[in-house]
């Protein structure tokens, strides 16, 4: 790590576009918090433009000790760092880098932000045994890790195309297993934990009628989205008596390994900083 008092560290976050990241917003309260020098910052990089962004990175010409990786550079970037970690390899992508030793490193922290976020608004939800994950995108493969490092002993995909969710059952083995949209009433009587990770009802987009009652008393229903914080999924949800996370803690608990690595302090996610954002989203809705 740079000296900070003579150094200060930048980091960023990279995506095309990256006008809407509200990373910066995340780090820069960070940072006032600890009271530290540093800065993160947007940059905006086209694709045909990530291998020289990386190279800049790793000879140091940049001035960045790493950042954030966002749409679309999340799975390009794999083959331009020098060492992938065994969680972004297994998810497929990257959207955290920093320099360690010379080296460009790559991980992926979605998989900890979304396990964090339900550990701190629904504690004890890892109690459960299967889970639904609805969508087969690259979100749902985060998701997919998390749920089976805490130890569920089945994970159902559910997806409209159930190739794309069988997939996935070939990347993370025998306690994944995929259907299609008619199958997704057949699974909820046994499922402890339903995850949307699609974009169904965002932007006027129909939601089919999901009939959430016939899961357990204690089961529970999360959206990795968070615009709006409560969505429509969420909505149906909870006017059916069932437990809702938001997605917004996935986005802030992701953070934190991020500035553990660039700027030497492990950062807690707070109301204040919920807060934060959510007025953010309110002023740019």
């Amino acid at each position: 790590m740079a000296d900070i008092l003579d150094h200060p560290p930048r980091a960023f976050v990279i995506g095309y576009p990256i006008r809407h990241s509200r990373s910066p917003l995340i780090h820069a309260y960070w940072l006032r918090q600890a009271g530290l020098q540093g800065s993160y910052g947007a940059v905006e990089v086209a694709p045909e433009d990530l291998p020289s962004f990386v190279a800049a990175l790793k000879d140091g010409a940049s001035g960045f000790v790493g950042g954030n990786v966002t749409i679309p550079h999340k799975e390009a970037v794999l083959a331009l760092v020098d060492d992938v970690d065994d969680i972004a390899r297994q998810i497929g992508a990257a959207n955290t880098v920093w320099l360690e030793d010379g080296r460009l490193m790559a991980t992926n922290t979605d998989s900890h932000g979304f396990a964090a976020n339900l550990d701190e608004h629904a504690p004890g939800w890892d109690a459960g045994r299967t889970a639904v994950i609805l969508g087969a995108g690259g979100a749902s493969r985060a998701v997919i890790h998390a749920v089976l490092s805490r130890g569920f002993e089945k994970v159902h995909i559910v997806n409209r195309t159930v190739e794309r969710a069988k997939a996935l059952v070939d990347t993370f083995g025998p306690r994944v297993a995929a259907y299609g949209m008619d199958g997704l009433s057949g699974l909820l009587p046994a499922t402890d934990l339903f995850v949307n990770t699609t974009s169904l009802g965002m932007d006027g987009r129909e939601v089919p009628d999901i009939d959430f009652t016939v899961m357990a008393d204690s089961a529970l229903v999360t959206d990795i989205v968070y615009i709006p914080l409560e969505t429509p999924i969420l909505a149906m949800a909870r006017r059916q008596g069932l437990r809702t996370v938001d997605g917004l803690g996935m986005l802030l608990h992701q953070a934190v390994p991020g500035f553990a690595k660039w700027f030497g302090l492990t950062p807690k996610v707070t109301p204040e900083l919920r807060q934060l954002i959510v007025k953010d989203m309110e002023t740019h809705a």
